[in-house]
């Protein structure tokens, strides 16, 4: 832990919870208070060109606080967690360097262990993951999850999907060790402080649905042709975001846009009660209400140098009046 007098004894501060609860204003609000920096864990606002369907957050809404880890990626290419990792912790030293309090903002479960969390990542191998993918393909899931279960019964449960299945073959192979050996522990990497947003179900349901529309308002289907052209639906990753998936389809003459409009409604509600889900299995996450207007002293209040702390000043508050998160927020996978 960084020695006393350093910006929130040298804790970073974590900004998580579903889409659409506000996650984005907050972290800003939070780093004009603390004088820091914000790091995007995000894992679908990486990709340079996703800004209207990720909420995206414009220049002009950042309240001139520096933003990193935001459009580091074209839609071609593959996001990685372990390279995240790498680069999270990278942006968070320098940012302390500076004197400066890292804001970790997003909802991407995994991303955001990665980031604060002891997770060791096992390396990969192009060969025997393609080898792997031609099995899947000749001889079907059901054999190679047979062959999992015979050297790691755990994985094999657990895991539903077969890039999974692969993932969890390739890293037994190549590590001598089960995939589930390197499931991550509840235990800090450095000192860290995790803040979730929440709001009422029916509230974040017609939010959400209200923010889709708006999306589509503001021009979502042009963005998906602009990026489709870049090579959107090559991208392993990004072609699957929310939104994104489903206007290439309308592209494509699979999908009306109404219809495209209501799935991607219905995939984003889903989506934030995974995250939801997510975040509630960790008991280190300290819940506020998105809505309500304290939301910004209420989030100081826990953390070190708060204004409930006697023995260091109260942050400052911006007076910035509500949040923008009724027509945008950080996450929209």
């Amino acid at each position: 832990m960084s020695p006393p007098g350093a910006p929130l004894a040298g804790a970073v501060v974590a900004v998580v919870g579903p889409t659409g609860s506000g996650k984005s204003d907050l972290a800003v609000r939070l780093a004009l208070a603390l004088d820091g920096e914000v790091v995007n864990a995000d894992a679908m606002q990486f990709y340079r060109g996703m800004d209207i369907g990720t909420a995206k957050l414009a220049m002009e809404e950042r309240g001139g606080v520096p933003h990193h880890l935001l459009d580091t990626l074209s839609v071609q290419e593959e996001a990685s967690v372990a390279a995240y990792q790498d680069a999270a912790r990278a942006s968070i030293d320098e940012i302390r360097r500076r004197g400066k309090v890292p804001i970790l903002a997003g909802g991407s479960g995994l991303y955001v262990r990665a980031a604060l969390d002891c997770l060791e990542f096992p390396g990969t191998d192009p060969a025997v993951r393609k080898r792997l993918e031609e099995e899947l393909q000749a001889r079907g899931a059901a054999e190679l999850r047979k062959r999992l279960a015979k050297v790691d019964p755990a994985s094999a449960a657990r895991v539903a999907d077969d890039r999974r299945l692969v993932r969890a073959l390739e890293v037994t192979e190549l590590t001598g060790r089960p995939f589930s050996s390197f499931m991550p522990e509840r235990r800090y990497y450095q000192p860290a402080i995790q803040v979730a947003l929440e709001v009422d179900r029916d509230r974040l349901r017609l939010r959400l649905a209200t923010r889709v529309h708006t999306m589509v308002a503001a021009g979502l289907r042009s963005e998906v042709e602009q990026l489709a052209v870049q090579g959107l639906r090559e991208g392993r990753t990004a072609s699957r975001a929310l939104g994104y998936a489903q206007f290439l389809k309308v592209l494509d003459g699979a999908m009306p846009e109404e219809a495209a409009v209501e799935d991607t409604i219905a995939a984003t509600r889903r989506f934030a009660k995974r995250q939801l889900t997510w975040f509630r299995g960790d008991p280190r996450v300290s819940w506020l209400d998105g809505e309500d207007p304290r939301v910004l002293e209420k989030c100081l209040d826990l953390l070190p140098g708060g204004s409930h702390d006697p023995h260091n000043p109260a942050p400052r508050v911006p007076t910035q009046e509500g949040d923008r998160a009724s027509s945008h927020a950080a996450e929209f996978h």
